[in-house]
């Protein structure tokens, strides 16, 4: 009974996201692929009895079979569309096959229909290609858990685990559910959230996410997310949801097509009538350069441009991490000329260090940090916690302290070893201007950017010490490889203009680029502007305080947002590391992408115009004229489809 329930959770996982319920392997022949394969053969049939020194009685019946094995799919996509009051390619191509056997020409005409269903099945298999990406992704899913409950481990299907339950997960296996770690250490591959293939260290207290890898020890987890909800179910959800949408161009790209499907089949009829009487050309002739013209004039080609460089863009991201909400957002990034960065926890760490100890009056640097240590070690502040930090890595042990007292808005205030100290802001410090250069000291770090607090004790002030959030090692070259491709950059930011500078000049970025001292709605206004000055903008932020300047930037992204449901619901593209360099990638994916869509317009157009050229100039064979409109889609598709390999 459990290995059922097991089974039959592999069976909803797969179908949940509109999968087989068999293995995800190559794609196996469809019944298009059945009915192209049948279609072939009946036409090898008949022709080859065609050919015989007899015609045979059963040429126009095998003729008619590959006729209606090869073209019952496309006929009936075609009246689908004439019921919605719509022409498509299908209907085009229909009836410039029964318009060739109208004629006599029924072995064109079969050929017409071999080739174009064969050319669909390609083209299904071509774009099957980047949609098994999400098969992937669920091949990472786990089926199966190990609850832990009273000592004991039992294997159960993980879409029946809930909030609260403890996993068992042992090396090597799989995490099948979010969650935090109560007991263990281990490291985790993350790649298949982040698309980093650097473990993680993972001890007690860390976030884990379902679809990781456990590395060589075993971890107790209790579910914070399971089932659907973990960030693994809503990455497969958002890509899906991608795929699904479609950017403005191939919209476009399908309205053009009712409308140019139409004009193709009424200017057939009009030449098929006209010719004649105008060139003196016999009626079976006319009737068959109109059907060249109808298969060689179709925008196959054309509407196949953009969705399969689209789709397989937006596969390739996501493997690296990077979630495109749809094609629209993957096409706007291509265009994007400035970007607009929040300054902590995106440009910076979000998390300060310590820069500088600065001893006075002859005092000891490992001392002043051990007493600073000391007098912070039981607050939470995020400066408290840097200066704890500096001193653990120096191998400093904070010593205890006496009469402990928290002065609001200065600092505090204790006995450490006998002697009463004072840790704070230097202009709240009496003694603050006591020590020789002193203040100047506090002006040159602040200049830079950083916050300073003193230390003083019963004589008067013994050290300055500076702490920053650090700006990230790779913000420097990511703000260069955006120049590089003229991008510019600008902070927008709640914080004081000198730390913004300081930040700016480290990262790279323009003076005249930095924006300071800003609420929320100044943000959004910050990026209007850029928007009017530079054109398309985007906005990299946390996604939680920089929602509004996110859905105002033509591009929201969310950066580092593992975790964050805000992140995930609220910017248009969603990067799954702390690493800079992504948003630069995601531009190159872009343009990349836009670059290659282009080429494929720009070929389609003209292989559509020297068929057409060539139909009147010289005259073509309708086989030829369907060889080459149905080979310039597939070379289009396959074009689109280099996008899998970036």
């Amino acid at each position: 009974m459990k290995t059922d329930g097991v089974n039959m959770a592999r069976r909803k996982a797969r179908t949940r996201i509109g999968m087989p319920t068999t293995a995800l392997e190559m794609p196996r022949l469809n019944g298009e692929g059945f009915c192209a394969l049948a279609c072939g053969l009946l036409l090898a049939a008949a022709w080859s009895l065609e050919s015989g020194a007899a015609r045979s009685p059963w040429t126009a019946a095998l003729y008619t079979a590959a006729y209606l094995v090869g073209g019952w799919r496309q006929a009936r996509e075609g009246v689908r569309s004439l019921l919605a009051r719509y022409l498509d390619v299908n209907l085009l191509m229909i009836a410039a096959a029964i318009g060739a056997a109208c004629i006599g020409y029924w072995r064109e005409g079969a050929v017409l229909i071999f080739i174009f269903s064969l050319s669909g099945t390609l083209e299904a298999y071509a774009t099957d290609r980047s949609r098994r990406e999400i098969g992937s992704l669920l091949r990472m899913k786990p089926e199966t858990a190990l609850r832990w409950t009273n000592g004991a481990e039992t294997l159960v299907p993980a879409d029946t685990l809930t909030i609260g339950d403890t996993l068992l997960v042992k090396p090597g296996g799989r995490i099948p559910a979010d969650g935090v770690v109560t007991e263990g250490a281990s490291y985790v591959n993350e790649a298949a959230i982040t698309g980093e293939s650097m473990p993680v260290d993972k001890k007690a207290g860390d976030e884990v996410f379902a679809g990781t890898i456990n590395g060589q020890g075993a971890l107790f987890v209790q579910v914070t997310h399971p089932g659907d909800s973990t960030l693994f179910a809503r990455i497969v959800k958002l890509v899906q949801e991608a795929e699904a949408e479609k950017p403005a161009s191939q919209r476009f790209m399908e309205s053009f097509e009712r409308l140019y499907a139409a004009s193709v089949l009424a200017l057939s009829a009009l030449l098929a009538g006209l010719l004649p009487p105008l060139l003196g050309w016999t009626w079976s002739d006319a009737l068959y350069k109109a059907m060249v013209f109808l298969v060689v004039a179709s925008p196959c080609a054309l509407v196949a441009s953009i969705m399969p460089a689209v789709l397989s863009a937006i596969s390739a991201g996501a493997r690296r991490g990077i979630l495109f909400k749809g094609g629209a957002h993957l096409e706007a990034l291509g265009r994007v000329r400035v970007i607009a960065f929040d300054k902590t926890g995106t440009l910076t760490t979000g998390r300060p260090d310590v820069t500088d100890v600065i001893p006075l009056r002859d005092a000891d640097a490992l001392e002043l940090i051990g007493i600073a240590a000391a007098l912070e070690q039981y607050s939470e502040h995020p400066f408290a916690r840097a200066v704890v930090r500096h001193a653990a890595g120096l191998g400093i042990k904070p010593g205890r302290v006496t009469g402990f007292v928290s002065e609001t808005g200065i600092g505090v205030r204790a006995g450490v070893e006998g002697t009463m100290w004072r840790l704070g802001k230097p202009d709240a410090m009496s003694a603050g201007g006591d020590a020789p250069d002193g203040r100047e000291t506090v002006r040159r770090l602040e200049r830079e950017g950083k916050t300073v607090v003193m230390l003083t004790g019963e004589n008067g002030a013994c050290g300055l010490i500076a702490l920053r959030d650090q700006v990230r090692p790779e913000a420097a070259a990511t703000i260069g490889r955006l120049a590089a491709m003229g991008v510019r950059a600008a902070i927008l930011t709640g914080d004081s203009r000198v730390t913004a500078e300081a930040v700016a000049r480290e990262a790279g970025i323009e003076p005249g680029l930095v924006f300071a001292g800003l609420l929320p709605e100044d943000k959004v206004r910050q990026v209007k502007a850029l928007r009017d000055k530079y054109g398309t903008a985007a906005m990299v932020g946390d996604g939680v305080n920089d929602a509004p300047a996110l859905a105002a930037a033509a591009v929201g992204i969310a950066m580092g947002a593992a975790g964050s449901d805000a992140a995930l619901e609220s910017a248009d593209v969603v990067l799954l590391t702390d690493e800079l360099d992504r948003i630069a990638d995601a531009v190159s994916l872009g343009r990349r992408t836009g670059r290659i869509a282009k080429q494929n317009v720009v070929f389609a157009l003209g292989v559509i115009l020297a068929l057409i050229g060539a139909n009147f100039a010289t005259g073509i064979a309708l086989p030829l004229g369907v060889v080459g409109h149905e080979g310039s889609t597939i070379l289009v598709i396959l074009n689109g489809l280099r996008m899998l390999r970036w």
